[in-house]
């Protein structure tokens, strides 16, 4: 039974070189295996989300979005545009009231 520690020895010894392990520059651990670097993306998750300015930008974001309704395009509303009313009504627009197309 003294051959498993030692074969387990051996074969750790060989796979040793194929995986590296490194820190990178922002913090987070790269590990590389065999040539291909794999990023930890949890470590990078975290460095995007605690960022200082984070709620700053959010709250930003939000403001921007809310515009009023007065203020907004007619299509955004629900309500047509004469574009979108030309091309409903094909070649009957401003001589017909029954649409070329429904």
């Amino acid at each position: 039974m003294k051959l498993f520690p030692t074969l387990a020895s051996l074969l750790l010894c060989i796979a040793m070189p194929l995986a590296h392990a490194e820190t990178a520059a922002n913090g987070c651990t790269e590990v590389t295996v065999d040539g291909y670097k794999a990023p930890n993306y949890g470590c990078l998750g975290q460095q995007m989300g605690n960022a200082p300015n984070a709620a700053k930008a959010a709250q930003k974001n939000r403001e921007a979005q809310n515009i009023p309704v007065q203020k907004r395009p007619p299509n955004q509303v629900g309500l047509s545009t004469p574009a979108a009313t030309s091309v409903r009504m094909g070649n009957t627009f401003g001589t017909s009231v029954k649409p070329q197309r429904p």
